[in-house]
């Protein structure tokens, strides 16, 4: 007879066999093209700084929940996809020193201090990544590139951005295909939008802020770039630096955007009109990073302000 019974619960009534493990899973797999292109780019280096950036995250992890008495959520993947995004925004170069210094500032500062999962304000993985810029900016800018497999020795170049702000020509079919210097994980705009478009298809996330970030970084670019509707340039802009990396990976992370449909779409605006403004007049080629973590803080008041009207008394009529 109990078992004819409604089981009556607070609202909302809506199920999902989707887990903050599954999830974390999902964007990792959708990361692995672009990973391991980065392995074969950039040699030997690359590989070790990332496992090392994922072998400190989850250590951090794990050690100062130990040590605060909380419960362990090291197997929720978290922890290891943000040791995954920063080695992936890190030059395959820089030292070994330099991921164990951002992986535990992005786990403790950034995540755990403000209570774990879910409570941080910014992007770990970008807090690092700007943390790191800013503390050692000359490590962080030095880039190499070892040439498609790594099989010769490595040589400092710059990347297609920072040619580009100097006026000079780029092969945007390199920028494309990822054979050109820049970060372990940004170089391959096509792996990247291959892995974008995954997440976007198992509806891990929505196409409102990546697409809308683009378009927006697009229509910046042709309007006060100086160059007209040149399409090289253009190309150049969407296809090198972090944008791909940024807009489908991080910009996109459940606890620093927002929740709301219309807020989704004036973040990825936002995110748009900051990236073309560092990028064009400010004194870095690149912007990404500044941009996210900027509209990070300003998700609350997007969210006040797009937040859906309620229907009835009180609400909309």
């Amino acid at each position: 007879m109990n078992e004819q019974l409604y089981n009556v619960s607070a609202n909302p009534h809506v199920r999902d066999k989707a887990t903050t493990h599954s999830i974390m899973l999902d964007v990792i797999i959708a990361l692995l093209p672009a990973t391991l292109f980065g392995f074969w780019n950039f040699g030997v280096k690359a590989i070790i700084n990332t496992v090392l950036c994922i072998l400190v995250c989850v250590a951090s992890e794990y050690i100062w929940q130990r040590l605060m008495h909380k419960k362990i959520t090291i197997h929720d993947c978290s922890a290891a996809l943000t040791g995954l995004l920063l080695a992936m925004n890190l030059p395959p170069e820089v030292p070994f020193w330099i991921p164990v210094i951002g992986g535990v500032f992005a786990i403790i500062v950034v995540k755990q201090v403000f209570g774990g999962l879910g409570q941080n304000f910014m992007n770990p993985a970008l807090g690092a990544r700007c943390f790191l810029l800013i503390s050692f900016a000359g490590l962080m800018t030095n880039f190499s590139y070892q040439g498609f497999g790594g099989s010769f020795d490595a040589t400092t170049s710059a990347t297609p951005l920072a040619a580009l702000k100097a006026g000079e020509m780029v092969d945007v079919k390199s920028m494309f295909l990822g054979t050109t210097a820049g970060t372990i994980g940004e170089t391959s705009a096509v792996l990247l939008l291959l892995g974008g478009v995954y997440l976007i298809a198992k509806k891990i996330i929505s196409w409102k802020i990546p697409v809308c970030y683009i378009v927006t970084l697009g229509l910046f670019v042709l309007i006060f770039g100086g160059h007209g509707f040149d399409m090289t340039y253009l190309a150049g802009h969407l296809f090198g630096g972090g944008l791909m990396l940024g807009a489908f990976f991080m910009a996109t992370d459940y606890v620093t955007s927002p929740i709301t449909p219309n807020g989704q779409i004036v973040f990825g605006i936002l995110l748009g009109i900051l990236t073309g403004i560092f990028r064009l007049f400010g004194g870095s080629a690149e912007g990404v990073s500044y941009a996210i973590i900027f509209s990070n803080l300003l998700v609350p008041l997007i969210e006040r302000f797009t937040a859906p009207v309620a229907f009835g008394k009180g609400g909309k009529k």
